[in-house]
This record gives structure tokens, C-alpha cells and sequence, in this order.
């Protein structure tokens, strides 16, 4: 057993307090591993994430199919492993059976939840085939506000049935044989809010969504079922009261419940922005007691888990434009961000198994497209960093800090023997020294150093100009001494140390 104590230090709190900012790292203490799919994403048919961005007919940059390559490249690069379709609000309102079938022959509608036009020329086929082609696992999300629970039923038929029936034989009339296989399934979204199409109250949907499982699964018993967790935290808003009710109603069905949370910096204040993981993790911890209150008790209970499905910095472009394009230019301080969400969801790693940014392309997005080529968002630099540490155990740290001012996580790779401290800064101005203290085992004279740092938190990138935020990597040498070495943290900073263990 190697047991690591590592005890960060405040200039300003030792000159004021004496204090130390200790936190103890024991690599046996394991919460649970890092999920690959907790590096997923979402796509949604909303302004130009789809049509103009992952799909763009015509397009010099685009394949046979309508697929822009760039944007295929940049997908793998960032690591996504899950994608989640067709949405979000859209998918309230959509009947999957407009968007199979010849293009020229599918009906050009109303989107009535983002008011966009939709001509269905990337349906279930075209979504499938993106996925296959990218490399990432598909996450459909059905209609459970103005849809039936026969359509649901159907569209697992359509996907996965390997036997002659009518919707298979409409997948093989529509150019393919082999089912997809689709394993994940949501079951809505956001349909506790009062902005969904087919607004729903707990008890409604729990009925609804529970006959709709039961019918998902006689067509393949395999698949997985995400519940619609609680997305309205409004003041007048129950959310533990509804994922209450939907883990009793449901924990024989679903394999997780869904979490949503999106955060901006409205007030400017760095600090409290990025503490917003602080409420993260709250709501992480009152949805894990509330499933092991649903299960409790129960022989032979299914294991139920969090799917955080859609997160992000959200808060300026908020549609006012017609067709609700939802553009977010990011900067800096939101790449920032990034770290305090990951840090949450792999302090949370036991019960944490899936989430997915919100959203892949131009809508909220890391990376955003014109019809010359794209450029990489602040924010895309440490998703993909933080993606290298999926399959290893996230580990319990025993933190005591005098203020609020560091966000930690760390996970362990036990056939490198490395060990991954991601320390984010909180600070808009204080930085912190950090002493790492061995008590069992000796660290390595050498480092592997990733960070995010720039002197303007405002600074973003464009066409041509996303040189500006990118990380800067090194190899860096510890200064080993007794077991121990002193590390500095610059303020407003993200850093990630590949630490050898010997």
C-alpha cells in the first residue's frame, strides 16, 4: 500500500492564520471508477449544432454522406466517448417516424420548442451512422411529452430487432440490415419543467414513463433506461420531491436518473462562479441518497446511477434571436469551469457514470463552425485532458483548507502507477504553494505539468485566432526531499500533475 498526505499552502493564510491547506491522498481509499461515459455529449436539433454544424450537405467540407469531416476530426480529438440525440426541448415534440426514410420525401415542420425550422434530413439513420462513424456510443432520448408510448416501442424496433418485422423491415427498406444495437435510452427531458412540450407532474410522468419501459424492454431486454431527473430548481420548484417520486415509481425499470445543471458568471465575481461546484456536488449528494432510499430495503434491486446529461456555462446567449441559436462565445474563466465540473463528477465517481456536455457543436459548444472551417472553443482544451483519465479510480481526499479557495479531484492508473491531481484555483488573485508530504512510498524526481493560465479571464478565440487559451505542458522536476516537495498553483488556474509513484 503506498498512503500519500499532499498539504497545500496559502501564503496569505500562513502569514495570517498559521493555517495549512492540507489534503491527504491514499490511493487505496478508491471511490469507484471514472466512467468513459462521463466524457459524453449532446446533440441537438437547435440552431446550427446539427444542420451547418455536425451536418452540412454540399459542403466542400463534408463527406458523401453530408458528415463535415472537420468537425468528425475535432469530435474524436476532444475524446467523446456517449452523444446524446435528438435533444433536450426538441425532443419533446418529435416524431421519429418524420426523419427515416428518402430525405426528399421527409416533412418539413415547425420545431415548436426552439421555434426553428426542422426538414428532417438527419434522422435516426443519419444520427446512427454519425456515431458509428465517429466512434461514440448512442444515447437516444424519446418523446415522452406529446408522444405515445407505441412510438417509443417502435423506435426500438426500428433500431435494435434482428427478426423480420414491420420496423425492422422499414430499417432494411431504408439501406440497413444489421440492427444498431442502440443500448442507452432516455426516457424525456426536462419533463418537470413548465417550458417542456407535454409538461408533466411527477405522478403523471412516472405512469407514463414506466408502461413506456416495460414496452421498450419486450423489444430488447438489454437496453438501459435514463429516468428524467428534476431540471427546475425555480423557488417554487420540489426537484427532490420529483426525483423522489420517480426513483419509487420507477427503480424497478431505469438504470440512472438524469441531473442538469448549467452555470454563468452574471455577476463577474470568479470566485463564486467557480464555486458553483460546491452545488454540484450537493445536488449529486441528495439524488444518491434518495436512490439508496428507493432501493433500501429491497432484495435484488437494480443498481441506479446518475446520468448528468447535460451541463455547461450558459447565460449569455439565451435566444433572444429568432430561431434560438444559442451561440456561446467562450473565454477563458468558462474553460475554468471545466475543471470544477469534471472535479465533481470524479469526487462523485461511485455514483456518477455518465454525463454529457451540453452541446458538440456552435450551441453552447466547444466547437464552433463557419462554412470556411472551425475553430476550437477555451473550453475544448480541458474536456479532452481530463478524458485521459477515464477507466482510472477516482480517489477519496481528506481536505482542510481554511477558505474555499481550492478545488481538487485526483484518480489513480494502477498500470502506470501515476497519480492525476487536478487542481483548480479558484482564486482571482492569490495563488497557493503546495507542499506534497509521502507517507508510504516515494514520489518521482520528475512530473508531467498540464495548465490552463492566461492574464485576461475575458480572452476567447475566433476563425483564425484560437491560439490565444490553450494549455501549456511540461516535464517538471520535483524537488524530492524527505518524501515531500513544495508545488505552486498560480491563481486562476487549472492544472493537472502526472505524479510517478515508486
Amino acid at each position: 500500500m503506498k498512503t500519500f498526505t499532499l498539504a497545500l499552502l496559502t501564503s496569505a493564510a500562513l502569514s495570517a492564520q498559521s493555517q495549512q491547506i492540507r489534503v491527504k491522498v491514499d490511493i487505496d481509499r478508491a471511490v469507484g471508477e471514472v466512467h468513459p461515459h462521463v466524457f459524453g455529449n449532446f446533440a441537438e436539433h437547435l440552431g446550427r449544432c446539427i444542420y451547418g454544424g455536425m451536418y452540412e450537405e454540399g459542403s466542400p467540407l463534408a463527406d458523401a454522406d453530408g458528415y463535415r469531416k472537420d468537425v468528425m476530426r475535432a469530435t474524436q480529438e476532444l475524446g467523446v466517448t456517449l452523444l446524446r440525440w435528438p435533444g433536450g426541448n426538441f425532443a419533446s415534440g418529435y416524431n421519429w417516424k418524420d426523419g427515416i426514410g428518402p430525405k426528399d420525401k421527409r416533412p418539413t415542420q415547425i420545431d415548436h420548442a426552439w421555434d426553428g425550422i426542422e426538414t428532417n434530413r438527419f434522422g435516426t439513420d443519419e444520427f446512427l451512422k454519425y456515431c458509428e462513424r465517429v466512434g461514440v456510443e448512442p444515447y437516444i432520448c424519446i418523446n415522452t411529452g406529446l408522444g405515445s408510448i407505441e412510438d417509443a416501442r417502435n423506435w426500438v424496433e426500428y433500431t435494435n430487432e434482428a427478426r423480420q418485422s414491420y420496423w425492422a423491415d422499414q430499417r432494411r427498406r431504408n439501406g440497413r440490415d444489421k440492427p444498431y444495437g442502440v443500448k442507452y435510452w432516455g426516457l424525456g427531458n426536462e419533463i418537470d419543467g413548465p417550458w417542456q412540450l407535454g409538461h408533466k407532474n411527477a405522478d403523471d410522468y412516472s405512469k407514463f414513463a414506466l408502461e413506456a419501459a416495460k414496452a421498450m424492454r419486450r423489444v430488447d431486454p438489454s437496453i438501459k433506461l435514463i429516468a428524467s431527473g428534476s431540471s427546475n430548481f425555480g423557488p417554487a420548484a420540489d426537484w427532490i420531491g420529483w426525483n423522489r417520486t420517480v426513483l419509487e415509481r420507477l427503480r424497478q425499470e431505469i438504470d440512472y436518473i438524469s441531473l442538469h445543471t448549467y452555470v454563468g458568471n452574471r455577476d463577474n465575481d470568479l470566485e463564486k462562479f467557480l464555486g458553483n461546484g460546491d452545488i454540484i456536488d450537493h445536488r449529486i449528494d441528495v439524488v444518491r441518497g434518495l436512490i439508496t432510499a428507493a432501493r433500501s430495503g429491497r432484495p435484488n434491486q437494480r443498481p441506479i446511477y446518475i446520468s448528468y446529461d447535460e451541463w455547461n456555462v450558459w447565460y449569455r446567449a439565451r435566444g433572444s434571436d429568432r430561431g434560438n441559436t444559442l451561440e456561446e462565445i467562450y473565454n477563458f474563466e468558462d474553460a475554468l469551469a471545466m475543471g470544477m465540473f469534471f472535479n465533481s463528477f470524479f469526487r462523485n465517481a461511485d455514483v456518477v457514470k455518465m454525463a454529457n456536455l451540453a452541446q458538440l457543436v456552435n450551441v453552447i459548444a466547444p466547437i464552433f463552425t463557419n462554412k470556411q472551417g472551425l475553430f476550437l472553443q477555451p473550453i475544448y482544451f480541458p474536456i479532452a485532458e481530463y478524458g485521459k483519465q477515464k477507466g482510472n479510480q477516482a480517489l477519496s481526499l481528506y481536505v482542510s483548507q481554511p477558505g474555499k479557495l481550492l478545488d481538487i479531484s485526483a484518480t489513480y492508473k494502477n498500470s502506470d502507477k501515476a497519480l492525476y491531481l487536478n487542481v483548480l484555483n479558484r482564486s482571482a488573485k492569490q495563488d497557493l504553494e503546495v507542499r506534497f508530504e509521502s507517507q508510504q512510498g516515494t514520489p518521482g524526481g520528475q512530473a508531467e505539468e498540464w495548465r490552463m493560465n492566461h492574464s485576461n479571464l475575458k480572452e476567447v478565440h475566433t476563425f483564425g485566432d484560437d491560439k490565444r487559451v490553450r494549455p501549456v505542458t511540461r516535464t517538471v522536476t520535483l524537488p524530492v526531499q524527505n518524501n515531500a516537495f513544495t508545488y505552486n498553483f498560480p491563481a486562476h488556474s487549472l492544472t493537472i500533475l502526472k505524479v510517478a509513484l515508486r
